[in-house]
């Protein structure tokens, strides 16, 4: 598998895009995942992403995108939230990505007024969309498993179940190692997602709180993690996910140090050449 970065790392740290591409290359990442939503983007800024990527050989895996609208019980709030993961299924085939990753959110006032079903059913049903449209462009949704009480996704069982129920070869899941270990999820239960998973999120945590640490800063065992993953045989990448440093100065640092423990990871467990 390749290694890569989300570049929200270093747009946490106010850092300019060109600076953050660069030394993404220069640390030696293989690929970078992009974080930007293309409603906001200057058309400026969206050339710079591809022109630069192209320049420093830089492959853009995945475009990163959080939709919590799409199972709001509002039709107008989906149909917006359709229409605006299309745009970021559309900024993916212009930067020859691969997939959208998509945070499809929580479950609304605990559970209680609006039956859980109902939300499911309209996540199921934007998503069938959703992965129509990705496959038209020759792309896939990456599912992101979210693991806060009420996600929708907050274990490998809804995660199959929602990908059983979806039914649509253009959507499968993503796999974060970190989210795994804070929702207890054991290693082996990777095993059912083969043949589901296309794309990794790796970082640490403090096995409590949500927290995208560079691996080694906290209690994460991934060795088992990456067993499973080999296992999976996903043709894809392993993209580090970073929060804010606490010290965002030396946010270089900070990514370089995450890099070189994941390359690490990667080699002792034979995912990367």
């Amino acid at each position: 598998m390749k290694l890569g970065l989300i570049n929200s790392a270093w747009v946490q740290a106010n850092q300019p895009t060109e600076y953050g591409l660069q030394k993404t290359k220069e640390l030696g990442f293989d690929t970078v995942d992009i974080f930007a939503d293309p409603l906001d983007l200057e058309i400026r800024e969206r050339r710079l992403i591809k022109r630069e990527c192209d320049r420093l050989q830089l492959p853009i895996v995945s475009i990163a995108c959080v939709a919590v609208g799409l199972i709001d019980f509002n039709p107008s709030v989906q149909r917006f939230h359709v229409e605006r993961v299309k745009k970021y299924l559309e900024l993916a085939y212009e930067y020859e990505a691969r997939n959208v990753l998509l945070v499809l959110g929580e479950y609304i006032w605990n559970q209680e007024v609006i039956p859980p079903a109902e939300q499911w059913k309209t996540g199921i049903a934007c998503c069938r969309e959703l992965g129509d449209y990705a496959a038209r462009l020759g792309l896939q949704i990456a599912l992101e498993l979210e693991p806060f009480h009420l996600s929708l996704l907050n274990n490998v069982d809804n995660m199959v179940r929602f990908i059983d129920d979806c039914n649509h070869p253009a959507v499968q899941a993503n796999i974060d190692i970190s989210h795994l270990v804070l929702a207890k999820v054991a290693p082996e239960e990777l095993r059912r997602l083969k043949g589901k998973a296309i794309h990794v999120h790796i970082s640490d945590c403090d096995g409590v709180k949500h927290g995208d640490l560079p691996p080694g800063r906290g209690v994460v065992p991934f060795e088992p993690y990456l067993r499973e993953i080999k296992a999976l045989g996903i043709d894809g990448a392993i993209s580090i996910e970073l929060e804010y440093s606490p010290e965002p100065e030396k946010i270089t640092e900070w990514v370089a140090e995450a890099y070189q423990a994941t390359d690490r990871l990667m080699q002792s467990a034979g995912l990367r050449a």
